[in-house]
């Protein structure tokens, strides 16, 4: 599997702030990548590396076998970008903002006006192209953001934090889109502080906190680290207490040993989040850098 993103070393500070610390990391062509962490980990300002809108500060990367540092404009063409805030033009409809971001990208005539009916068409908003953008609602602007970064075809999509904000339904709705272009061949860079998210559409993630990569692999893997199994026990109807075993047989040895007046017990199936919790001590959530 070629690498679409390398980086080594990577280091990225604000004053006396290190948001980013010295991340080695290996995306494949194909995948969805995760990257997970909570708000304030760094997930945000490694985006803003990757796809040149900030200069590290040490380390070397590189996207589509591009230098982001010596070859910015290369990199532009390869990628496309989902950010977390809202940056469609409020003024213009949707075919608009499409038409606009096509005229960035230097696409003319008959070829422009193709590939946004086509687009738009494949985000489900055909019946939506010609409302102001004022008009739609939170998932439906999200999906005009991702069709208006499909615009030139780039090989790599970034997507920070695509479903923040949107209800349940909405949420899923863009799980299928992203599952939809993974499977169209866009490798998909996503990052996510929704654990449920990260398992649903990840094929590897990467958890990152204060800054630091603390754990890479496919979720399978992280969870076997931890325990793939997890009883909860509620103690002096105060707190709950986390054990993590490597089945539900020893998970079960565990419980019925238990002293017969802990009376709240849960068994389940480990996720990331215990694999985050285990590893920093934190609940995923926070204030992003």
């Amino acid at each position: 599997m070629p690498e679409v993103i390398v980086t080594k070393n990577l280091t990225k500070k604000y004053k006396e702030i290190c948001a980013v610390e010295d991340l080695t990391l290996q995306v494949g062509s194909g995948e969805i990548f995760g990257f997970l962490g909570p708000n304030g980990a760094g997930k945000t300002t490694t985006i803003r590396v990757l796809t040149t809108l900030a200069k590290q500060t040490s380390g070397s990367v590189w996207v589509a076998g591009y230098d982001v540092k010596k070859e910015p404009e290369k990199v532009k063409k390869v990628i496309g970008v989902v950010q977390q805030h809202l940056t469609l033009d409020l003024d213009l409809n949707v075919k608009e903002n499409m038409a606009l971001h096509a005229r960035l990208h230097h696409i003319r005539g008959v070829e422009r006006k193709q590939r946004i009916n086509e687009l738009i068409d494949y985000v489900g908003l055909t019946k939506q192209s010609e409302k102001m953008i004022t008009d739609l609602s939170g998932g439906m602007k999200k999906a005009t953001m991702i069709a208006r970064a499909l615009i030139h075809r780039p090989r790599l999509l970034f997507l920070d934090e695509p479903t923040v904000g949107l209800d349940v339904q909405m949420r899923r709705r863009i799980w299928d889109l992203i599952r939809r272009l993974n499977g169209d061949g866009t490798t998909i860079f996503l990052t996510t502080h929704y654990i449920e998210e990260a398992e649903a559409l990840c094929s590897r993630v990467g958890i990152v906190n204060e800054g630091r990569l603390i754990a890479l692999g496919k979720p399978a893997e992280l969870r076997q680290k931890v325990g793939l199994v997890a009883v909860e026990t509620l103690i002096d109807s105060k707190f709950t207490r986390y054990q993590y075993f490597p089945d539900r047989n020893a998970a079960t040895e565990y419980v019925q040993n238990l002293p017969s007046e802990i009376k709240t017990i849960i068994i389940r199936d480990s996720n990331l989040e215990d694999v985050f919790v285990e590893l920093t001590g934190k609940k995923v959530g926070g204030d992003e850098r």
